[in-house]
């Protein structure tokens, strides 16, 4: 969605406290005109009315994270809930809160490449940019990690969630692997099924780059940090590749994750 001079929405005082903050900048977008976060009942499309969602078969993943330092209760999640619900081929959402940091993201499901490329071109900038904030985004193609990520007991593909999470782990390796099945995803899963407190993992393939990354879901925080910190950067090395890591607190997000029909909660 493209915005203009006329959508220009003025960022509060600097003295405005942060969650005064976070409500005027979720408030913003639907002032613009955009119809970005608080779009009318009449129009939603809410994850109620859409039967099965876990169970539709998805062909993209999104991630995102916001460079925004917030307690996750400050975070106005659930009008954004209610209007990305309404976004072309959304399927599910899990909220993600930074460990450390108090990023705030999530990891999508949509049931095309391009309604998920159509969300992070459009509608995602102008959430970030009424957050006054920077962005990351990513998107991965879901039909060519299915057999791995379901060797996995992805919850994604299918798999029922065996314990509510305590932490998600988010990697991505700088690496070209195109076709994904071409890469290493068999010799990595039996070692990955050993690491303790690992729940299931969803393997991740970057759209036109081929980058190799996962979404994990861990029984402890403690585990998904030994997890990031000392197992993940031994794999990157024998690939011989710069990575990255993030570490989410899951048990914040899980009732905002739960009303976006998040895999992970059943």
């Amino acid at each position: 969605m493209k915005s203009d001079a006329k959508h220009t929405v003025d960022l509060p005082p600097t003295q405005i406290d942060r969650r005064e903050f976070l409500t005027f900048a979720a408030a913003g977008l639907a002032a613009t005109g955009t119809s970005l976060l608080i779009p009318s009942l009449a129009d939603a499309d809410p994850l109620s009315q859409k039967t099965g969602t876990h169970s539709m078969s998805q062909k993209a993943f999104v991630y995102t994270e916001l460079q925004i330092s917030a307690p996750f209760d400050q975070v106005p999640w659930q009008q954004i809930n209610e209007t990305i619900k309404t976004k072309p081929g959304f399927l599910n959402k899990t909220w993600l809160s930074g460990v450390g940091n108090n990023s705030a993201g999530g990891i999508y499901a949509f049931d095309s490449i391009e309604n998920a490329q159509a969300f992070v071109t459009d509608y995602f900038p102008a959430e970030a940019r009424n957050f006054g904030v920077a962005q990351t985004t990513r998107v991965f193609d879901a039909t060519a990690t299915a057999d791995a990520s379901i060797d996995m007991n992805s919850v994604h593909y299918g798999a029922s969630p065996t314990a509510a999470p305590a932490a998600f782990v988010y990697t991505e390796v700088q690496l070209h692997v195109l076709p994904f099945d071409n890469g290493p995803w068999r010799a990595f899963n039996p070692v990955l099924k050993q690491q303790p407190g690992l729940l299931s993992k969803t393997w991740l393939s970057g759209l036109h780059t081929g980058t190799v990354g996962g979404f994990y879901a861990f029984d402890s925080l403690e585990n998904a940090r030994k997890f990031a910190l000392d197992y993940f950067p031994g794999e990157a090395k024998t690939l011989n590749a710069a990575f990255y890591t993030r570490v989410f607190d899951a048990p914040v997000t899980e009732a905002a994750s739960r009303d976006m029909a998040s895999p992970f909660y059943g």
